[in-house]
């Protein structure tokens, strides 16, 4: 997706595109809301909204359905197209050396790049996480929304494109892990550390909070990032 520099349209497209691709708000093949809503649920005029759709649709992630409205494309997989399968212990802490290179970076650029409104959406997402984790929900899950809606909100359409290959390790990770109380106590605290130099846009204090948390998930682990 385009920069976060450009248009008030081109970041509309930005934003539309994480929300189907990364945050999966829509499914395969459903019929996008229509403009009022949508256009108020992104914040954009209606005339905004529809250069952002076509721009969507010249990419192939959406089509336009004559006399029936806009649709999502039914094959989604095309836009994540790195099919893991089972990762090995070893190749879970390749991975997650290529998180060490990766989402400081991006956490870096959405504290530059992130709209208030995302930021308020991460902080939200933020506070969700914890109270999913004090009441023994579904936390894991939702800590990576918290991350994809960073990765959204860098503005960068490979790293959008790459973060579901992150999110499919992440799974595997905890699918494989018997250690995941020993994450808890990580994830709220670096939690409110990345948020609170997000808040600030200290974007160098944030890069270092990320790296730091990925550190800690990966000694929770018992993973091994080699000398990163």
């Amino acid at each position: 997706m385009a920069n976060g520099s450009g248009s008030l349209s081109e970041r509309t497209a930005n934003e539309l595109y994480s929300m189907i691709v990364l945050q999966k708000t829509f499914a395969p093949g459903e019929k996008l809301p229509n403009e009022n809503d949508l256009s108020q649920k992104l914040g954009v005029s209606r005339t905004t909204l529809r250069e952002a759709v076509r721009y969507l649709v010249a990419r192939g992630v959406l089509s336009v359905q004559r006399g029936r409205g806009t649709f999502i494309s039914e094959d989604l997989a095309a836009f994540n197209k790195y099919d893991l399968g089972a990762l090995s212990h070893a190749r879970l802490g390749d991975m997650y050396e290529i998180r060490l290179m990766f989402e400081p970076h991006c956490i870096m650029l959405a504290c530059f790049r992130a709209t208030e409104e995302e930021l308020q959406r991460i902080f939200d997402q933020a506070q969700l996480v914890e109270r999913m984790v004090r009441a023994d929900g579904n936390w894991p899950g939702e800590d990576q929304k918290f991350h994809e809606m960073i990765a959204a909100a860098s503005h960068n359409e490979f790293i959008i494109r790459m973060f579901p290959i992150i999110t499919a390790a992440v799974n595997e990770a905890m699918e494989m892990s018997d250690n995941t109380e020993a994450l808890k106590n990580i994830v709220i605290y670096d939690n409110r550390d990345m948020c609170n130099f997000l808040r600030l846009r200290d974007g160098a204090g944030a890069k270092s909070a990320m790296n730091i948390h990925i550190r800690h998930t990966i000694n929770a682990l018992g993973l091994s990032a080699g000398d990163l």
